[in-house]
């Protein structure tokens, strides 16, 4: 068959898939199928089998189900309002005053949960109700916390970035430290743009809080603690070369134990949830992974990512012009996939034409990243509008109006790491130095 009428009928295939409510991994064996059947005579059991004990069988792969516990455990804990009560009397007296708390709470819970939507719904969950209470404009607090919940994809330990590695063969390790400096940037950004907007919409804004004193200030410095201490724990025991990401998500699960058990904040009957949602959350990306490393062995079958690869080389694009098209094709995957099912679904067609233009892989994964996290905003399956939704009640096109700010905000982040990549290469230079 024609590559063109076998490519149509593929992307008819997934689509009518998902519409059809079927889960992105069972879509993706189910195109995978399809595109067997139409395109060799190969049998499709055998290479079911070898591509999906291919796409498990790795040992990286193994820091991703703790790192998921760890989130799931500290969600139902009290940290979320304790980061709340903790960062409120650093940040009342700053232009956009508790609406930082969103942006601060996110890239803090991010740092020791690994996922956006998990970051979203704990820190909104708290936050949210205390805006309001204040009078901060509900647009605003929902535009923020919608923006600062995908940090949960960038800022290691990201979820995201143990996929990539692992389908990538990339070193987790150095992807976690990669996407440190690039977390901060975008948390800086947000803040300066919360700043900004509050100076110039003052009607908007709830009267100045009084100021906090010394001693408010070191209790709520005490309640910020034991997340500096698990961050500090995960991340540094990597930097230092004392754990790998494996070793340092055991730390992070049993530093996210003793916080929870000592605070009260967990339960016999909180901690088996949390294994139970690890467990779930942790099966669906396998199916995910399992399904794209199936279609992915299909579609070399078919021929289209050869043909695809010759076509954007015959293009002689420049490197920029290359990530351009790459930034507006993933927003686009975007508005129907999940972050971890574009990744998974793309990476083996496009890593072979980003080495090929002479862009670093680990900067790359990064890039990927943060262009993914842009899906998270965007309509109709932006998991954080999901989110947010449930947790505000507004309609998911109402909310992607508020995160609009935000979703600029991260393309030109994404420009900026373009155009200054050692934003994201100079903390992984630094441990392979040492």
């Amino acid at each position: 068959m024609d590559l063109l009428p076998l490519s149509l009928i593929l992307v008819a295939t997934l689509f009518t898939c998902l519409a059809l409510g079927l889960w992105v991994g069972f879509s993706l064996i189910a195109v995978g199928i399809v595109a067997m059947v139409l395109a060799t005579p190969a049998p499709v059991g055998a290479v079911f089998a070898t591509k999906a004990w291919a796409a498990l069988n790795i040992w990286d792969l193994t820091a991703l189900p703790m790192f998921i516990w760890m989130g799931e455990i500290l969600a139902r804990s009290r940290l979320s309002s304790d980061m709340f009560r903790g960062l409120a009397p650093f940040t009342r007296r700053l232009p956009g005053g508790l609406l930082h708390v969103n942006i601060i709470g996110c890239a803090l819970f991010a740092a020791v949960s690994g996922s956006s939507a998990a970051t979203t719904a704990t820190v909104g969950r708290i936050s949210l109700p205390e805006l309001r209470q204040r009078g901060y404009d509900d647009r605003m607090a929902i535009g923020t916390l919608a923006g600062s919940g995908t940090f949960g994809f960038l800022i290691p330990p990201s979820i995201i970035l143990i996929v990539y590695g692992a389908a990538t063969e990339q070193s987790i390790a150095r992807l976690f430290l990669a996407g440190v400096l690039p977390g901060l940037l975008l948390a800086a950004l947000f803040g300066g743009y919360t700043m900004v907007w509050s100076l110039l919409n003052r009607d908007r804004m709830p009267p100045p809080e009084p100021k906090s004193s010394l001693g408010e200030k070191l209790r709520a410095a005490m309640l910020l603690l034991p997340t500096v201490l698990l961050i500090v724990a995960v991340i540094g025991s990597i930097y230092a070369g004392l754990a790998s990401p494996t070793e340092a998500a055991v730390v992070g699960v049993v530093g996210a134990l003793l916080i929870s058990g000592l605070s009260g904040g967990i339960d016999r009957k909180g901690a088996w949830d949390s294994l139970r949602g690890a467990t779930i959350t942790t099966c669906m990306i396998a199916f995910i992974l399992v399904g794209a490393a199936f279609l992915t062995g299909a579609m070399g079958y078919t021929g289209i990512p050869r043909s695809l690869a010759a076509w954007i080389g015959a293009q002689d694009l420049s490197p920029y012009a290359l990530l351009a098209a790459l930034l507006v094709f993933f927003v686009v995957m975007g508005f129907f996939l999940d972050g971890i099912s574009i990744v998974v679904l793309t990476v083996s067609i496009i890593l072979p034409m980003v080495l090929a233009a002479g862009i670093d892989p680990i900067w790359f994964g990064v890039f990927l990243v943060l262009v993914v996290e842009m899906s998270q905003i965007t309509p109709p399956v932006g998991f954080n509008l999901f989110v947010l939704q449930s947790i505000t009640g507004r309609g998911m096109f109402a909310v992607a109006r508020y995160a609009l700010p935000f979703f600029l905000l991260l393309v030109f982040a994404a420009a900026v790491l373009t155009v200054f990549p050692d934003i994201a290469l100079w903390l992984p230079s630094t441990m392979n130095a040492r």
